[in-house]
């Protein structure tokens, strides 16, 4: 285009002004015989260069951590920075690798897996932000899943949830697979064999499952539950709307009946069809694990007691004393001595009260007391006992003696 302006006959000046170019550039291209290549500049040496035999040393050995080589060569001598040595490293480090491990299947009534996850919510009415514990529970060979909301997650509460999740599959399996949680392991012996928590060691033995923990840091162990967490959180909780965690517990209920019927996408039959192969062993009768559905609580002195966040009422004779509370079929039972004292429905809206009809009937003519104070008794006359003069001379004539 330069050379076409040129042979028009525009002047260096002109060709300048209307391409926009200087006027030193244009002379330049119309000298060139066509366009003009760069000069290679050399290569300035790289602080680098007298340490690369060394790195390349750790390379072949398998080192690519920058940190690691860096305070070698620095070792050595070198003053650059970290920067010009992680652009030399970085073609030569490999992909990151996935070890690979084998699938595990497990046999019909072998094992079921249990996990806790954490969920939190908006409460609508007072715009707080609040938290709840997902149980959820999956049976190795069928993949039938139970999932149950909660506001705790102690042991009392998670014995609570396995037995839940048993009634509703229908049995029990050999092996209950967990994390390594506080509920079920206190910690490892010398062995590296786990200590259990003795209320759950107690409830194993009597459900007759053998209870196992995943590996330390290896939670694909109990892959399985782990995809179900996974999956409640981003198939279920999604723009749920409930009114209470008891709500969403009947949702959730729902919903497994709805996700156990579906064909499933590892196994690709029905978790429902495949349950009926599980075998599972029966529950033992309720009588036999029902203590482990049971809390002592004791009764404050307004006749109130705490229990999941709640206060339920008892009557007032009974304040100062420990109760049992147990829940059964959505009821708050409490009794004393073996002997139900109250019974509630079970509210889930934590920081409430609730009190039982005649709770505090007959406090005021008692003035509060159990039983009555001690009092004196007044009296029309007082008798003194009148003895004859023999009596006394009797008693004068043994102290002599």
């Amino acid at each position: 285009m330069l050379h076409e302006l040129k042979a028009k006959g525009k002047s260096i000046r002109a060709i300048a002004k209307e391409t926009g170019l200087s006027r030193n550039t244009v002379r330049k291209y119309l000298r060139a015989n066509g366009i003009p290549q760069r000069k290679p500049h050399p290569k300035r040496g790289s602080k680098l260069d007298p340490y690369k035999d060394t790195i390349q040393q750790m390379i072949n050995s398998g080192i690519f951590n920058c940190e690691v080589i860096y305070e070698r060569i620095k070792e050595e001598g070198y003053t650059g920075g970290r920067t010009i040595l992680r652009d030399y490293v970085r073609p030569f480090r490999p992909p990151k690798q996935i070890p690979a491990v084998r699938r595990y299947e497990t046999n019909p009534g072998q094992q079921t897996q249990v996990d806790w996850g954490e969920y939190t919510y908006i409460d609508e009415e007072t715009g707080e932000v609040r938290k709840l514990y997902i149980f959820v529970m999956v049976l190795g060979y069928s993949r039938a899943i139970y999932v149950e909301f909660t506001n705790r997650c102690n042991v009392h509460t998670f014995i609570c949830c396995l037995i839940h999740g048993f009634e509703y599959f229908g049995g029990v399996t050999d092996i209950v697979l967990t994390d390594r949680m506080k509920t079920v392991i206190l910690g490892v012996d010398e062995n590296n064999r786990p200590i259990w928590n003795a209320t759950f060691k107690d409830f194993a033995a009597t459900l007759g499952f053998v209870p196992r923990v995943c590996r330390a840091r290896r939670p694909q162990t109990k892959g399985k539950v782990e995809s179900g967490i996974g999956f409640v959180k981003d198939n279920f909780l999604p723009g749920r709307r409930f009114t209470d965690y008891g709500d969403l517990n009947r949702q959730a209920i729902e919903w497994c009946d709805r996700k156990n019927k579906r064909i499933h996408g590892t196994t690709g039959e029905r978790p429902i069809d495949r349950l009926k192969e599980e075998n599972l062993k029966p529950l033992p009768a309720p009588d036999k694990y029902q203590r482990f559905m049971e809390e002592v609580r004791k009764v404050h002195k307004d006749g109130l007691l705490s229990f999941g966040g709640v206060r339920y009422g008892v009557p007032w004779q009974y304040s100062g004393k420990e109760v049992v509370v147990r829940e059964r079929n959505g009821k708050i039972e409490i009794l004393y001595e073996g002997k139900v004292i109250a019974t509630h429905e079970k509210r889930y809206r934590s920081r409430g009260v609730v009190f039982l009809k005649d709770q505090y009937k007959g406090l005021k003519e008692a003035e509060g007391m159990i039983y009555p104070k001690p009092i004196a008794i007044k009296v029309s006359s007082l008798e003194v006992e009148k003895r004859s003069l023999g009596v006394y001379q009797s008693l004068l004539e043994v102290d002599r003696i």
